[in-house]
C-alpha cells in the first residue's frame, strides 16, 4: 500500500524538489527548488492548491481548484503528477491519481482535466484506465487539443 499524503506549507521544500526534477528530467524550465519551495508555501496556504506527496518522497500530485463557470461545484485541474524514476512502475501514481480525484471530490470538485503529451504512453494508460476521457465529452467526441503560449 501506497502512503500518500496532503503536503503541508511547511513541507513545501519536499514538493519544490521533486517538481523541479521532473521539470529537469523532462528538459523543461524550472525557476529552481528554492524558488518554488517559497512559491508553493503560499499557494498551498490558500484554497485553490493542494499537493500530495507519496511516501517519503516517492512522488506528487499538485492540484488546482476552481469555481465552475458551468454549475456549483468547483473544478480541479490535475497540474502536475510525478513519481520518481526508480519508484515507477510500483502502483504509485496510480495511488498518487486516485488520492488526487479523492481530495478533489472532498474538495467539492464533481470534474477533473489534466494534460499530457500523446508521447507519454504510460500516463496515458493510467489516465483511460482511471476512466478519463481522451476526446472531448465522450470517446465519439471530437479530439480536444491544448494550446498554449506567453502573454507578454
Amino acid at each position: 500500500m501506497v502512503d500518500v499524503r496532503v503536503l503541508t506549507a511547511e513541507e513545501a521544500p519536499l514538493a519544490a524538489r521533486l517538481l523541479d526534477d521532473f521539470n529537469r528530467e523532462y528538459d523543461e524550465p524550472s525557476p529552481g527548488p528554492e524558488w518554488l519551495a517559497g512559491h508553493l508555501a503560499e499557494l498551498v496556504a490558500g484554497d485553490e492548491t493542494v499537493v500530495l506527496v507519496a511516501g517519503p518522497a516517492d512522488g506528487l500530485g499538485v492540484l488546482r481548484l476552481r469555481r465552475s463557470l458551468w454549475g456549483p461545484a468547483l473544478e480541479a485541474y490535475l497540474a502536475e503528477l510525478y513519481v520518481v524514476p526508480d519508484r515507477r512502475g510500483q502502483g504509485i501514481g496510480r495511488a498518487l491519481l486516485e488520492a488526487c480525484m479523492a481530495t478533489a471530490r472532498e474538495r467539492g470538485a464533481d470534474y477533473m482535466d489534466l494534460t499530457t503529451t500523446e508521447d507519454d504512453v504510460v500516463a496515458r494508460r493510467l489516465y483511460e484506465s482511471a476512466g478519463f476521457d481522451r476526446t472531448e465529452g465522450r470517446p465519439d467526441g471530437a479530439l480536444s487539443s491544448y494550446y498554449e503560449r506567453t502573454l507578454d
